[in-house]
C-alpha cells in the first residue's frame, strides 16, 4: 500500500451495502452529521435490487428504529402488519392440522410484534437516505486491509486506497472481511434449503401468518399487502432441484398440500428461489480496528425469522458505542469501544442461534415420541399467557435489554 499521507481519509468504512450496512451508515450520519466521515462500499451500490421480491419479518424494535430514521413513513404502505401467528405440527398427508400454539400480534397497544417488509424497497430507500445524509457511496469491494494501531489502511479492488479509523464488515455470511481478518467461523450445513416465493390467493389473509412444522422442515406463509403472501418453504437439499424444475401448476399443487385451501385459489407471483441454510458464528465479532455485524458475525436458521433483526441489534449497539466515543472526542476504533460492542452482542446472538438450531432439530423429524413430547410442550406454552407474552416481547425486541439506539434514537 502507498504512503498513508496520500490516502483518502474516512472515519468509518463499511464493507457491505445490504440493510445492516446501510442502516449503520445512516445511523452514524444522522447522529453525528459532518463531524464523522462515513464511507460505504459495495460492488452493487449503484444497482439497488428493485427486482428483489423477497420480504422479511421486521420486529417491533427494528420498526421503531426505521421510524426514527425517517424511513418507516416512506415504506409503511407497502408493509403488512402480522396480526397473529399460528403454529401447527403435522405430517404432510395429515387430513387435519391441529393448532398447537398461537401468538397475538401486538406487543404494545397499536404496535404489532412484526411487519412484513419488502427487502428491495427498504434497500432502495436506505440507499437514497444515506446518500442524502452525506454517506460516501463507493461501488467497489475491499480487496485487502491492514491495521497499524492508529488506523486501518484499506485497498479497494479498483485500486483506490483509503485510511479509516474503523472498518466494519457487513458483507454477509460468506464475509470476505472476516476471512481477510483471519477470524475463524464455526459453521455447519443443515442440508436444507429455504425456498422463497410470492403467491397470490383468492381470499384475504387477515394479517395472519402460519408456520407448519413438517418432517422436512418448517413451511411458513407470511402475509404481504393485498391478497398476497410470502412463502419460506424449508426442504431437504437433495429435493430442491426437482421441486424448482416443476411447472407452475405442479408447484401450486405442492404448496396446497402444505398451506391448505382456506385462502382459496392460489397463484404464483414469482418463481421460487432457493437458498442453502447454514448455522455459523464467528469466533470473535471484532479484530484490530474491525467490527463484524449481521451475517458476517452470525448466521441462524430462518425458523423464527430473526436473522436480520439480530443484525439490526448489532448495528444499534455498535452505532451507540461509536456515537458515545465520538461525542467524548475519543478514538472510535479502540479496543475499549469494540470490546464493549462484542460483550453487549455476543450472548444475544449465541442465544438466538442456539434457540433456532434447537427448534429446527426438534421439529425437522418424524419420530413419534418426539412429536408427542413437542406437541405437549406447545400446548402447555399456549395455555401460559405470561410466558407467551414474554416470548413475543423477546422476539420483538421489546425488552429492557434492548440496545439504547433502538429505544431512544
Amino acid at each position: 500500500m502507498r504512503d498513508k499521507s496520500a490516502m483518502q481519509r474516512t472515519d468509518v468504512m463499511i464493507a457491505g451495502g445490504g440493510v445492516t450496512g446501510l442502516t449503520l451508515a445512516l445511523l452514524l450520519k444522522r447522529a453525528l452529521g459532518g463531524t464523522l466521515r462515513v464511507t460505504l462500499c459495495d460492488p452493487m451500490i449503484k444497482a439497488a435490487p428493485t427486482d428483489d421480491d423477497r420480504a422479511f419479518a421486521l420486529a417491533a424494535d427494528g420498526r421503531k428504529l426505521f421510524d426514527r430514521l425517517g424511513i418507516w413513513p416512506i415504506i409503511e404502505e407497502a408493509c403488512q402488519p402480522i396480526t397473529e401467528m399460528v403454529i401447527t405440527d403435522s405430517r404432510l398427508d395429515d387430513p387435519v392440522r391441529a393448532v398447537f400454539l398461537t401468538f397475538g400480534g401486538e406487543v404494545e397497544p397499536g404496535e404489532s410484534f412484526a411487519h412484513m417488509v419488502p427487502q428491495g424497497l427498504l434497500i432502495e430507500k436506505l440507499l437514497f437516505a444515506a446518500d442524502q445524509a452525506g454517506v460516501q457511496l463507493i461501488s467497489d469491494r475491499v480487496k485487502r486491509f491492514k491495521a497499524d494501531g492508529s488506523s486501518v489502511a484499506v485497498m479497494l479492488a479498483g485500486g483506490d486506497e483509503m485510511k479509516a479509523g474503523l472498518l466494519v464488515g457487513s458483507d454477509g455470511g460468506q464475509s470476505a472481511i472476516r476471512e481477510l481478518a483471519g477470524i475463524s467461523f464455526y459453521q455447519w450445513s443443515y442440508k436444507q434449503a429455504g425456498i422463497v416465493m410470492t403467491i397470490g390467493h383468492e381470499r384475504p389473509h387477515g394479517g395472519q401468518a402460519e408456520e407448519h412444522f413438517l418432517p422436512a422442515g418448517p413451511f411458513a406463509r407470511l402475509p404481504l399487502t393485498g391478497n398476497r403472501s410470502s412463502l419460506v418453504w424449508t426442504e431437504a437439499q437433495d429435493r430442491v432441484d426437482s421441486l424448482l424444475d416443476r411447472s407452475d401448476a405442479a408447484l401450486i399443487e405442492q404448496i396446497e398440500r402444505r398451506a391448505g385451501l382456506k385462502l382459496g385459489v392460489l397463484s404464483l407471483l414469482s418463481r421460487p428461489r432457493a437458498y442453502p441454510l447454514n448455522f455459523g458464528i464467528a469466533r470473535r465479532f471484532i479484530g484490530e480496528r474491525l467490527a463484524l455485524v449481521g451475517d458476517a458475525a452470525h448466521m441462524v436458521h430462518p425458523i423464527a425469522g430473526q436473522g436480520l433483526n439480530i443484525g439490526l441489534r448489532d448495528v444499534a449497539v455498535l452505532a451507540e458505542r461509536i456515537i458515545e466515543a465520538a461525542g467524548l472526542g475519543l478514538d472510535i476504533g479502540t479496543v475499549t469501544v469494540l470490546d464493549a460492542y462484542e460483550k453487549a452482542r455476543r450472548f444475544d446472538a449465541v442465544l438466538f442461534g442456539a434457540v433456532t438450531d434447537g427448534l429446527n432439530r426438534l421439529f425437522s423429524n418424524d419420530h413419534l415420541t418426539v412429536r408427542l413430547a413437542r406437541d405437549l410442550g406447545l400446548g402447555i406454552v399456549d395455555r401460559m399467557g405470561p410466558l407467551k407474552k414474554r416470548m413475543i416481547r423477546r422476539a420483538a425486541g421489546i425488552e429492557t435489554a434492548t440496545p439504547g439506539r433502538m429505544r431512544c434514537l
